[in-house]
């Protein structure tokens, strides 16, 4: 058996461990399954958005019209764009790769390694043992029981960007971010995609109002259906039917497509390292338990990035790492902090937020909310657009921002000034000092704010 100073388990955000292990002179080992790089390279963040970009340019130019701009699409080659994303992970792992090769002090176990005692694990047959182990594992889709599943060949966010043609028709199970962000991205490629969600509305952990406009323009271009519980699913001819009970009504209906994907959730890849094995705790979901330091139950032993299950994106996992790497190798006591940890959606309408919403905020906080459409800033009335809303939830008595959410044009970039003013101090007067150029979208944030009144 051999002994390491440093064993890391996953090649995404565990990379930035494994720099800092060898960079510090420690023996180091790598334990990956593959493919190298993790879910945000691989199945997540990156080849998602390489497919929703070129899904934007198309819906913005059939939008064109409302701006009296008359243009046609006259061919979509989705073989290509496809391509063009598989092309770019394929360059990527082999990037990734070579800088394993060519690590100094790091020895590369390429396969599916699990927990058989205290801080050791078996990998193809061989047995290692770490001083310090960092579990970046990653997750996997959520697979529901539902009947006749097992019997269909459905596609999930990891299969679906193995397609080589374009279905006719889709039906996605699941209403949260990955759903409607393939939900924008097919029906963007001609696909007549039907979105079942179970819950009474969209990506459920957003403000009610912003999962409201979601489904109110995504039901423009597919159909859209909530509080619709998946009952089983079974083959009908060439193509996949699922049936689906309303959960108010109770009664059945009948969907047809000619693939289903499955968009339900996702699972932590913790149960098939065995982690009980080594003294690891996890939490009902099967996500692995950590402290503020990222440390598990077993001294020593880190997780970070989707195994824990605390905000699964890949900057939320990539600052973990980074915290853990310290922690361990620095005898440090950093601790992470999710307050200010923002998150978007890829969606047509795209959607950004960070901190609480206005229902958790309610809580523990006396607090004051503020609204503003898109149309309310000079730049937004000149983009016509009219659907667009931020929202900002602010403790009322020191008047610290606890919560920012938008829905519309650039969603992710308008709320990074959010994020920095809420790390800097966290009050709105980290916004309203600083000039915002007119006209310009940016304009929106300190509207928002100069609207708070009480809820």
């Amino acid at each position: 058996m051999k002994n390491y100073d440093v064993i890391v388990i996953g090649s995404g955000c565990g990379t930035i461990i494994i720099d800092e292990a060898v960079a510090h002179g420690f023996k180091t080992a790598l334990v990956d399954r593959g493919p190298l790089g993790g879910t945000c390279l691989n199945v997540g963040c990156v080849p998602s958005k390489m497919l929703i970009y070129p899904a934007d340019r198309i819906v913005e130019i059939e939008e064109a019209r409302k701006l009296g701009i008359g243009a046609e699409i006259s061919n979509i080659n989705f073989k290509s764009v496809m391509e063009r994303m598989r092309k770019s992970i394929r360059e990527n792992q082999s990037h990734i790769r070579e800088g394993i090769e060519q690590a100094k002090g790091l020895d590369f176990y390429e396969g599916e390694g699990h927990f058989t005692g205290d801080y050791t694990l078996e990998v193809n047959g061989e047995r290692i043992k770490g001083k310090k182990i960092f579990i970046a594992s990653g997750s996997r889709p959520f697979i529901p029981p539902i009947k006749g599943l097992d019997g269909v060949s459905y596609l999930t966010n990891e299969t679906v960007l193995q397609l080589k043609a374009r279905p006719d028709s889709l039906l996605i199970i699941g209403g949260g971010y990955i759903a409607v962000e393939y939900g924008h991205f097919f029906a963007a490629m001609g696909t007549e995609v039907t979105m079942l969600e179970m819950a009474d509305r969209l990506v459920l952990p957003e403000e009610p109002e912003i999962s409201e406009l979601l489904q109110k323009a995504l039901s423009k271009r597919m159909a859209v259906h909530t509080g619709a519980q998946a009952a089983e699913v079974k083959k009908k001819g060439n193509s996949v039917a699922v049936l689906v009970k309303d959960k108010k009504t109770g009664k059945e209906r009948e969907f047809s497509g000619q693939s289903v994907l499955m968009a339900v959730g996702r699972r932590s890849n913790a149960d098939i390292l065995k982690v009980e094995n080594s003294g690891v705790a996890t939490d009902k979901r099967g996500f692995i338990k950590i402290n503020q330091r990222l440390e598990t139950s077993q001294k020593n032993i880190f997780a970070v990035g989707d195994a824990n299950g605390q905000q699964m994106f890949t900057h939320v996992a990539n600052r973990e790492a980074v915290i853990a790497a310290n922690n361990a190798f620095h005898d440090a006591k950093f601790k992470i902090d999710y307050s200010a940890s923002p998150h978007a959606i890829y969606s047509h309408p795209q959607i950004a937020s960070v901190g609480l919403t206005e229902e958790n905020a309610k809580k523990d906080h006396q607090i004051l909310v503020g609204r503003a459409k898109y149309s309310d800033v000079a730049k937004g009335e000149a983009m016509m657009e009219t659907e667009g809303l931020a929202k900002a939830i602010v403790e009322k008595e020191t008047e610290k921002i606890l919560g920012f959410h938008i829905i519309g044009p650039h969603a992710p970039v308008l709320i990074q000034e959010v994020v920095n003013a809420m790390t800097s101090g966290g009050h709105t007067g980290e916004i309203d000092q600083g000039l915002h150029i007119h006209p310009a979208l940016a304009e929106l944030i300190p509207t928002v704010l100069n609207n708070l009144e009480e809820p």
